[in-house]
């Protein structure tokens, strides 16, 4: 006999919410954030260079420049590499939209090509997705699984396009040995509250590139031709001058403080989120009404979320219904992402369904797990009793 849903009125398995994701801030951390309170720098200061340094050496490149978001570090990429109205960008349509969206605010469309069966960019759509206008590829690393970027490197040269990484969720996370970041003309990462490492909003922008560094940093600061510490600094003079419109899209030491003393402590915070997937593999292993997460040859998983999609065929609800139960049951149960495509403003922008096959039929069947490494052991096993609930519940005969 099934054990009665709390959707129904049956007791939930846990008292308490527990989110899919939340930040995990030490006493260290605060302690750094108020060292700078205390400083003279609260912004453009040199926190920020502190934090840049750090993060382009964890991500393997030359180069890096912290920004306000992930968003703002996507825009100032498609920006700086010079993409304008009329070019085109291939992208996954399984991602959040600000893969997409930056694009459009640069006068550019993205063009969608499908995934594979591990939810990932799929190299050989990407290929017939290209036309004479694509100028760009953007690797999207969902879940922190990274792309198969060999292929997809083979297809941008072939075709003579950039190939850049949306690694929002994959800090810490490599293809072949290489960190995410490292593996294409440039890369962004995001630090929101959710992520690997948090600098409570930001992002920024990785590469090798001097001369495509060096824009980003002056379109983060309005187009200026000198920074803020300069400025404000013992420069000898107060002239500057606009060389490009640019915006004001700068990180503040504060949350640079933040985001160094968090950086310190991604090795572990990768280790327990690690664990907690092999706890969720071990637990789910072999269980036909779900299809886990595949690893693909090459890739070491940053998990930034652990995806699993339901064999709906066995379930008498849909994702919805099985959403539905696991919050009543208050486990944080998400899902990522709507497809982009499927959005109302690129339904107006003449968007429409059947683009992408493979990427439809899992949108309509991926659960996202609470996964982040201030869970306890205790949190993981009402995760996966929940979800042995309500999966029981909702089984099929």
């Amino acid at each position: 006999m099934t054990e009665k849903l709390a959707i129904d009125g049956g007791a939930p398995v846990r008292d308490s919410f527990l989110p899919y994701a939340r930040q995990s801030i030490d006493k260290a951390d605060r302690a750094a954030v108020l060292r700078v309170l205390g400083s003279d720098w609260l912004t453009t200061g040199p926190e920020v260079a502190r934090f840049e340094e750090a993060l382009a050496a964890r991500a393997g490149a030359r180069h890096a420049v912290a920004v306000s978001s992930g968003t703002a570090a996507l825009h100032l990429l498609y920006l700086a590499a010079g993409l304008k109205e009329g070019d085109e960008v291939v992208t996954s349509p399984l991602t959040f939209a600000a893969t997409a969206n930056a694009a459009l605010y640069c006068g550019a469309r993205p063009v969608f090509a499908d995934t594979d069966d591990s939810l990932d960019l799929d190299p050989d759509s990407v290929e017939k997705t290209i036309t004479k206008k694509t100028r760009a590829i953007t690797a999207v690393h969902l879940t922190g699984r990274l792309c198969d970027m060999d292929r997809l490197r083979e297809v941008a040269k072939k075709h003579k396009l950039l190939l850049l990484e949306d690694a929002a969720h994959a800090l810490g996370g490599a293809w072949k040995g290489q960190p995410a970041g490292s593996l294409g003309d440039a890369a962004i990462f995001s630090f929101h509250p959710v992520k690997h490492v948090t600098t409570c909003e930001g992002g920024a922008v990785v590469t090798n590139d001097r001369n495509l560094a060096g824009r980003v940093r002056r379109l983060r600061n309005h187009g200026m031709d000198i920074s803020g510490r300069e400025r404000h600094g013992s420069a000898a003079s107060w002239r500057y001058d606009l060389t490009e419109l640019g915006y004001n899209y700068r990180l503040p030491d504060l949350a640079c403080a933040l985001g160094s003393s968090q950086l310190a402590k991604l090795d572990g915070f990768l280790a327990r989120r690690r664990e907690i997937a092999a706890r969720y593999d071990e637990a789910f292993g072999g269980d036909a009404r779900l299809r886990l997460p595949v690893e693909p040859e090459g890739s070491a998983n940053a998990w930034h979320l652990y995806i699993v999609r339901l064999a709906l065929e066995r379930l008498t609800a849909n994702r919805d219904g099985v959403f539905a139960a696991l919050r009543a049951e208050n486990i944080g149960a998400s899902v990522h992402y709507p497809l982009v495509y499927e959005h109302t403003v690129y339904k107006k922008l003449g968007y429409k369904a059947g683009a992408c096959p493979r990427a439809e039929r899992a949108a309509a069947e991926i659960l996202s797990l609470p996964l982040w490494p201030g869970m306890t052991d205790a949190d993981a096993k009402d995760v996966v009793r929940a979800v042995r609930k309500v999966l029981d519940a909702y089984g099929k005969p």
